[in-house]
């Protein structure tokens, strides 16, 4: 085989196939019931045709036929006449429209017969289009029912190309869902250990102890301040001093409570 036959051959395989992916049965079916139709209107117009042309045929013969009773008469009353003359010019007239006749009546038998022949032959095709498009129809549907069937197996077992697309989007669903849950997890993780309030802040470790020193000094110094005082005011009355007493306790409660504060945060 040539370069050029091998060629040719590839392609057309191609072309066949590409053509066997893209064909489509039921439009295939319909198509060939189409042409068929097509070719039974062509024999009933055939058929239509033949019919006219036998139609003036015969239209012309009874016309040859009503010439021959007329030259028929016109001999009967020359002869009346005495006129063998005109007699004989009718009768000669009378034989030549006999045999047209005759030769009409030979074309009209023949135009009969093919029209009998033809309408034999159309009455076949129409059956045979009728019993087509039943096994059509019963191919159509029995072709529609499989691919209704395929494309069901194939939502089932998840292989076809629409729900291929579905199990990745799910997928990928999934795995964004996933990343956002770890996400906030990880937020309120860092929201309870106070990373977010360092990260906003300008001091750093050492800075916030020594702050926390700072205040615990201030307090001490506060309290031993408050001691001097009481100390002082120790002549007071009764009445006074358990009111100081009150106050004392107060403001060294709000100091206790405020340096938790402090030491917590």
């Amino acid at each position: 085989m040539g370069i050029l036959s091998r060629a040719s051959y590839v392609v057309r395989s191609k072309l066949n196939a590409l053509l066997n992916r893209a064909e489509d049965p039921t439009e295939t079916l319909d198509y060939s019931y189409e042409r068929m139709r097509d070719e039974l209107q062509q024999v009933k117009q055939g058929i239509a045709d033949l019919t006219t042309q036998k139609k003036r045929l015969e239209i012309q013969k009874r016309r040859l036929e009503e010439n021959v009773d007329k030259h028929n008469e016109q001999a009967r009353e020359a002869v009346r006449q005495d006129r063998d003359d005109l007699a004989r010019r009718a009768l000669e007239k009378k034989k030549e429209k006999m045999s047209q006749i005759e030769e009409l009546e030979g074309q009209i038998a023949d135009l009969q017969s093919t029209q009998d022949d033809l309408v034999e032959k159309k009455n076949q095709l129409q059956s045979r289009i009728e019993e087509f498009r039943t096994k059509k129809e019963t191919m159509k549907a029995r072709y529609e029912a499989a691919e209704a069937s395929t494309r069901v197996s194939e939502a089932m077992s998840g292989v076809g190309d629409e729900m291929s697309d579905v199990g990745r989007a799910l997928e990928r669903a999934e795995e964004r869902t996933d990343e956002m849950e770890a996400r906030s997890e990880a937020m309120d993780e860092l929201q309870e250990s106070g990373a977010f309030e360092d990260a906003l802040s300008d001091e750093d470790e050492i800075d916030r102890q020594l702050g926390a020193g700072r205040t615990k000094s201030e307090v001490d110094a506060e309290l031993e301040t408050l001691k001097t005082e009481l100390g002082a005011s120790e002549g007071s009355g009764d009445e006074a001093e358990t009111e100081a007493d009150d106050d004392i306790a107060a403001e060294l409660d709000e100091l206790r409570e405020s340096e938790d504060d402090e030491e917590s945060a």
